[in-house]
């Protein structure tokens, strides 16, 4: 990736950044803008979802998503700089996702991002989408480095130690499914919706969570990583067993989520281990992040499990987990801060991992000819 370092900050010391995010299924543009004395300010935050595209496929389907980005994103984007109260002008640079996602919707934003960079003559950054997703706690409250992180967004299960800005270090990711495609199977398979995630959650507060049994991978395990693909099964095998009823949708719903919980929870437990080793004893910050941290069962399982570890928990707000471009202002900001940004040649990546370089001799998840996949 090209990256240039010669650009100098506003002399008053403010940053205002236009982001801008299509790596999956929401259309997103966001500006927001730092003040000489570090205090952020969200200006706006635009979404603009594709889930009347997808649902009647059950799932998100790669080609209607490009296409639904390119008809949306020049008017969300517009839509994000007018609500914001300022002028094109007025903005000190441009961030969109460049990776990882579905290449369609990555090409969509990150080509419309080149676009406004060179018609107005400002700095382009290309973001890692995991990167956001990493720093979006900060939007709404202080989250000093380092911390450990576990980051559960759609297509990604991962267990990091973060130092600093760039510096992550994998210390245990999926070796298959991720738990975000575990509950959108779940949802698909017993046709309860679409997103899955939400649609899993409601089921499961009418069911009984000890009413089927279900596997719990790698339990126990030295490692911190996580597998999902056993568990996403034995629910399948579940429903085909069961009566179709709504009561068994319940329960299997509840059974499965409670299955996630521990096994989050549990591979989490033995990340704050390695951690520790890492860093030494004494308080320390976990965050959780991505689309998976807003289920309210999960996140009642690790805010236990840090208080009984001496951790303290930071997680964004649920609008900053799920998909959004507020984050990937607020990564290229704090990356444009430095100085650091990219020349026009940059290109969509459909697979980028935080820790590239440990991902690329050790990939957790399988590796192809674009590169590791986690």
């Amino acid at each position: 990736m090209d990256v240039a370092t010669n650009i100098t900050p506003p002399q008053d010391g403010t940053l205002t950044v236009l982001g801008i995010e299509s790596s999956c299924d929401e259309t997103a543009a966001s500006v927001l803008r730092r003040d000489e004395n570090g205090a952020l300010e969200l200006l706006s935050s635009i979404v603009a979802s594709q889930d009347k595209e997808h649902r009647p496929f059950g799932g998100v389907v790669p080609e209607i998503a490009a296409r639904a980005h390119m008809l949306k994103l020049e008017s969300i984007i517009d839509k994000a700089v007018t609500t914001s109260g300022i002028e094109y002008g007025e903005i000190d640079g441009i961030a969109a996702t460049a990776g990882p996602g579905l290449i369609g919707g990555v090409i969509a934003g990150l080509m419309s991002a080149k676009g406004l960079a060179m018609s107005l003559g400002k700095p382009l950054i290309a973001v890692n989408h995991l990167e956001g997703h990493a720093l979006s706690p900060r939007l709404t409250e202080p989250c000093e480095f380092p911390y450990l992180l576990l980051l559960i967004s759609g297509g990604h299960s991962q267990l990091l130690s973060v130092t600093e800005l760039g510096a992550y270090e994998r210390l245990g990711s999926t070796v298959d499914d991720a738990a975000g495609e575990a509950f959108d199977k779940t949802a698909k398979v017993m046709g309860l919706g679409f997103p899955g995630g939400p649609q899993v959650e409601a089921w499961a507060k009418k069911g009984n969570p000890e009413a089927i049994p279900l596997p719990r991978p790698f339990k126990g395990k030295a490692h911190a990583d996580f597998s999902f693909a056993g568990l996403k099964t034995a629910v399948a095998r579940a429903y085909d067993a069961s009566d179709k009823s709504d009561a068994a949708k319940a329960d299997i719903a509840a059974s499965f989520q409670r299955a996630v919980a521990d096994v989050l929870a549990e591979r989490t437990q033995r990340a704050m281990e390695m951690y520790r080793e890492k860093v030494g004893q004494g308080p320390q910050r976990f965050v959780v992040a991505g689309g998976v941290a807003a289920n309210t069962e999960l996140r009642a399982r690790l805010k236990n499990l840090c208080e009984n570890n001496d951790f303290t928990l930071i997680a964004p707000p649920l609008k900053f987990c799920g998909d959004n471009a507020a984050m990937i202002a607020l990564a290229g900001l704090e990356r444009l801060a430095t100085g650091e940004h990219h020349g026009m040649e940059v290109a969509a990546r459909p697979r980028w991992p935080l820790d590239s370089q440990a991902a690329a001799h050790n990939p957790a998840s399988g590796s192809g000819k674009k590169g590791p996949k986690s």
